[in-house]
């Protein structure tokens, strides 16, 4: 099975499924991982008999556990979503990029990361490290109507750093701020009346692939991010550490 789509897309696959049906032995079953992204052409899954060829009760064992599947859920248990056209506005929060003393690395990063998903930052503004100038700043991106709102810069646990409480006095709700991935932990995730509000950690300037990259495709697919996707992030979260 490939993706037919002309454009990104995000893999659901249900993993007990998979397990279930190749315990049935004799016929194996192979899929990409879920949340996998996927491009057009490329194959999400591939099965074999094994041996030359089984018994028709093994095949229509496979049928009924498929169908089974759907019934109770409703969907099917391999499917790709396309990714959206989102755009995003980007806030650099930090003195020193502010001031013009040090150069914004942040914002090619992120342009790159969202282009690559066929995304766009459509408008990057710069505040200090002031709260309620952050905070002013939020208002101003969610009132024009972006898809998303990514917010760089001021997101550890230095006592200067005031992005995550600007972006909770700033209305947002916080689905969790830190991540069990590494690199990636500072990442903030919550939502501005619905928007998805994202506070960015610093290794997205440099490492690539970080907790961001593992939320990104999902908030391009239209996820509603909740805190027990992040609490499952640290099975198999760390990377080039």
């Amino acid at each position: 099975m490939s993706l037919k789509s002309d454009r990104l897309g995000l893999a659901e696959v249900d993993a007990e499924l998979v397990n279930r049906i190749n315990g049935l032995d004799e016929i194996a079953l192979a899929t990409v991982r879920n949340h996998a992204v996927v491009r057009p052409g490329s194959a999400v899954a591939a099965t074999r008999v094994i041996p030359l060829y089984v018994d028709k009760a093994k095949v229509e064992a496979v049928e009924l556990a498929a169908a089974e599947w759907i019934r109770n859920n409703g969907r099917p248990p391999l499917r790709v979503r396309p990714l959206r056209t989102m755009r995003a506005g980007l806030l650099t929060t930090g003195g020193e990029v502010y001031s013009g003393r040090i150069a914004d690395k942040f914002g090619p990063a992120v342009r790159a990361k969202l282009e690559s998903f066929g995304s766009e930052v459509a408008e990057q503004r710069f505040a200090p490290d002031d709260r309620q100038t952050i905070v002013n700043e939020i208002g101003y991106l969610h009132g024009q109507g972006y898809d998303m709102i990514l917010i760089t810069g001021g997101m550890s646990v230095d006592p200067d750093d005031r992005t995550p409480g600007a972006i909770q006095a700033a209305g947002a709700d916080i689905v969790s701020y830190g991540t069990p991935m590494l690199p990636g932990s500072m990442l903030l995730m919550g939502y501005l009346k619905g928007v998805p509000i994202v506070g960015l950690p610093g290794c997205v300037m440099h490492d690539p692939y970080t907790s961001f990259d593992v939320l990104l495709p999902r908030i391009l697919a239209g996820d509603i991010i909740r805190k027990e996707d992040i609490v499952s992030m640290g099975y198999g979260g760390l990377h080039n550490c």
